[in-house]
């Protein structure tokens, strides 16, 4: 399986912008996809999640109504709408897949670059 993020760039604050992880293989399996981010010297950090069958979805505080996570099972992507970006949140932002079977991520994209200018 592999996972292609795609959909970032550079946005003024208060802007906003749609990331895609579109994922390439069988994803019967899979429990969640997740979205991460990684700003320039921080760790990684967790953003948002969503079940992969049941849609249950699970937020950072720090994105809580700013952020939305979707999926399209039969298009085996899933997506983040970001809302009110905020210079904060310039961060490479990777998507994740978690197994059923799993305790962890098991595979991840590559990652896509959001700039936030203030």
């Amino acid at each position: 399986v592999q996972l292609q993020a795609s959909g970032g760039g550079l946005v003024q604050a208060g802007g906003s912008l749609r990331l895609s992880c579109a994922a390439s293989g069988r994803t019967d399996s899979w429990y969640f996809v997740g979205w991460f981010r990684q700003a320039p010297g921080k760790e990684r950090e967790f953003v948002a999640r969503i079940g992969w069958r049941s849609g249950i979805t699970d937020y950072a505080d720090f994105v809580k109504g700013r952020f939305t996570i979707a999926k399209d099972t039969a298009k085996n992507t899933a997506y983040l709408q970001m809302n009110s970006l905020k210079p904060e949140d310039t961060a490479i932002y990777y998507c994740a897949a978690r197994l059923v079977s799993s305790s962890g991520y098991d595979y991840w994209g590559q990652g896509t670059l959001v700039t936030v200018s203030s």
